[in-house]
C-alpha cells in the first residue's frame, strides 16, 4: 500500500459555490428524512402491530430497510460517478418519497416489509449522495465548515425521531408517520431541483454487474448473521456459520471480479493507492459500533437500572448528542481556518476510550448525573471523530471515484452498527442468562412486569444488566483504542482553499459534459 496521498488540488472542485449553503441545506434535509425515518417509525411500531398484526414479523421491518440501504448504498455512489450527482441523489429522493407513501397505505405487514424496502433502496442513494456532493461543491478546506451541518443532523434524527414519532403516533395515526415525508420530501425535491448545480456526465461504460451482485450478496450475508446471531440463531449455528462463509466467499470473489473491471462498483485503488482512505474507513466503522451501540444499550441501562421514564427516551441521548453538535462545528471552523485536521481524529478516540471505559465502571449505584458525565466524554468523541473521518476520505480521493468512495463510507457505518448492535447483543444476553432464568428475563425487560419481581429476582437482573452494560463499554473501549492507532497513521497532507477545475471528474472516455 503506498504511502503517498494525491495532493488537495486533486479532489477539489474550482471554487465554494455563493449559496452553498443553501444547497447544503436541502442535501442535508433529505438525510434527516432519512434518519427520522427509522427513528419515528421504531416509536410507532407497537401501534403498527397492533392494527396490522403480524408481530412475529416485527424486526423484518427493521432489518429489511437496514439491509436494502447498505446493500444498495455503493450502487447508487457508482451511478452517481457514472450519470451524475444530482440526477441520482434527485432520483433517491423520489424513490424514497414513493416507498413512504406505499408504507402509509399497507394493509398488512408483509405488505409494509416490501414497501420498507423501496423506501430503503431511496435511503441509500440518500446516504450515498450527500457526502459526495459536498465533495463536489466545497473545496478541502471549506469541508470542515459544514461538518457541523451533518452532524447536526445525525443529532436531530437520534433525539427527535422517537419524540416525533410519539407525537404522530398519538395525535394522527401510525400511518402519518410515513405520510408526513411526502411534503417535506417534495419540498426538498423543489428546493434541490432549483438550487443544486453540478456537473452531470453522460459516460458510456459497462456498468459491473457481476460487482453488484457479488457486492449485495456479501453485504446481505453479513447484515442478516449480525442480525440473527445470538437472537434468532446460536453464534455457532450452522445458519450463522453458512453466512458467514457466503460472506466471506463473495468478499474473495467480489475483489477479484474488482479488479479486471473495467468500471469497477468499489475501485479498488481507492483502498490501496492511498493509506488515509482505509484508515478514515477503521474510524468510520468504530464510531458506527460506538453510536448504535450506544444508542440502543445507554437507555436500557438509565430506564432498567438507573429508574429513569422511558416518556421522552430521545432526551437521555441529550448529553451525547449536544457535545457531538458543537465540538463538530468547532473541529470544522478549526480545520478551515489552519488546513489542518489530523490532531481531531486522535483527540477524538482518545475521549471516546475515556468516556466508554468510565461507563464500564457503572454500577446499580451509579447515578444519572454520573453517566450523562459520561456521556459527554463520549460525545466529545464523537464529534471529533465521526464527521473528521469523513472529511479524511473525501480528501483522499480524486472527484473521480467521490461518489464510489463516499458511498463505501456510508456503508462502513451501517455496518459497523449491525456488527455493534450484534456484539452487543450477544454480551448482554450472555450476561442475561447466567444470571437470571430465561422466563425471569424475557418478563424483565417490561418496567411493570420488573417490580412485580421478586426482590432478590429484580437483584439478579439489575445485576445483569449492569454486568452486561459492562462489557459492553469495555469492549467498544477496546475498538476505540484500536481506532487511536489508525487516527496516529493518518497522513496530513495540509487542505487548500481552491483547487483547480474538476477536469479529474471526467475519463478520457467522457463525452460532453453538462451542468444541472
Amino acid at each position: 500500500m503506498s504511502a503517498s496521498l494525491p495532493s488537495a488540488d486533486s479532489a477539489t472542485p474550482a471554487a465554494e459555490p455563493k449559496n452553498v449553503r443553501w444547497v447544503l441545506l436541502g442535501v442535508m434535509f433529505a438525510m434527516l428524512l432519512s434518519m427520522l425515518d427509522n427513528m419515528v417509525v421504531g416509536t410507532a411500531m407497537p401501534t403498527i402491530v397492533g392494527d396490522l398484526g403480524g408481530l412475529e414479523h416485527i424486526s423484518w421491518v427493521v432489518t429489511a430497510y437496514t439491509l436494502v440501504t447498505a446493500v444498495t448504498t455503493p450502487v447508487w455512489g457508482k451511478f452517481g460517478d457514472l450519470i451524475g450527482r444530482k440526477p441520482m441523489y434527485l432520483a433517491s429522493i423520489a424513490v424514497f418519497v414513493a416507498g413512504s407513501a406505499l408504507c402509509g397505505l399497507s394493509q398488512s405487514m408483509t405488505q409494509l416489509i416490501v414497501f420498507r424496502i423501496v423506501q430503503g433502496i431511496g435511503a441509500g442513494g440518500i446516504g450515498a449522495g450527500a457526502f459526495a456532493l459536498i465533495g463536489a461543491l466545497v473545496p478541502p478546506r471549506e469541508r470542515g465548515k459544514y461538518q457541523g451541518m451533518g452532524a447536526s443532523i445525525m443529532a436531530i434524527g437520534t433525539i427527535g425521531g422517537p419524540l416525533l414519532g410519539g407525537f404522530i403516533t398519538s395525535h394522527f395515526g401510525w400511518r402519518w408517520a410515513f405520510y408526513v415525508n411526502l411534503p417535506l420530501g417534495l419540498l426538498t425535491l423543489g428546493w434541490l431541483w432549483l438550487a443544486l448545480h453540478v456537473p452531470a456526465k453522460r459516460i458510456k461504460a459497462r456498468i459491473d454487474w457481476a460487482g453488484i451482485v457479488l457486492l449485495t450478496l456479501t453485504i446481505s450475508a453479513i447484515v442478516l448473521a449480525a442480525t440473527w446471531a445470538g437472537a434468532t440463531y446460536a453464534w455457532g449455528s450452522w445458519q450463522i456459520l453458512a453466512l458467514a462463509a457466503v460472506a466471506v466467499t463473495g468478499l474473495a470473489a467480489f475483489i477479484a471480479v474488482e479488479r479486471r473491471a473495467a468500471e469497477p462498483l468499489l475501485p479498488p485503488t481507492v483502498f490501496t493507492d492511498h493509506r488515509n482512505y482505509p484508515l478514515a474507513a477503521v474510524l468510520i466503522l468504530v464510531a458506527g459500533v460506538v453510536m448504535f451501540g450506544a444508542g440502543l444499550y445507554l437507555p436500557l441501562f438509565q430506564q432498567t437500572v438507573q429508574g429513569t421514564s422511558a416518556t421522552h427516551s430521545g432526551l437521555l441521548m441529550l448529553p451525547m448528542m449536544i457535545p457531538v453538535v458543537i465540538v463538530s462545528a468547532i473541529a470544522g471552523k478549526v480545520m478551515s481556518a489552519t488546513g489542518r485536521y489530523k490532531i481531531f481524529p486522535v483527540l477524538g478516540t482518545t475521549f471516546l476510550a475515556a468516556g466508554l471505559g468510565l461507563l464500564a465502571t457503572m454500577n446499580t449505584a451509579t447515578s444519572p448525573g454520573t453517566t450523562a458525565l459520561y456521556m459527554v466524554l463520549v460525545g466529545i468523541g464523537l464529534g471529533f471523530t465521526l464527521q473528521m473521518a469523513s472529511t479524511i476520505a473525501q480528501n483522499s480521493v480524486s472527484m473521480r471515484d467521490m461518489g464510489a468512495a463516499m458511498s463505501s463510507v456510508n456503508l462502513f457505518r451501517t455496518l459497523g452498527g449491525s456488527l455493534g448492535v450484534a456484539l452487543f447483543g450477544a454480551l448482554f444476553t450472555r450476561s442475561l442468562h447466567s444470571h437470571v432464568p430465561a422466563a425471569a428475563s424475557d418478563t424483565a425487560t417490561d418496567p411493570d412486569a420488573l417490580d412485580r419481581l421478586p426482590a432478590a429476582a429484580r437483584h439478579a437482573y439489575l445485576q445483569a444488566v449492569t454486568d452486561g452494560t459492562h462489557q459492553i463499554f469495555l469492549a467498544a473501549a477496546i475498538a476505540c483504542a484500536v481506532a487511536f492507532l489508525a487516527a496516529l497513521f493518518v497522513i496530513e497532507v495540509p487542505l487548500k482553499k481552491v483547487g483547480p477545475p474538476p477536469a479529474v471528474d471526467a475519463p478520457t472516455n467522457t463525452p460532453a459534459t453538462t451542468a444541472h
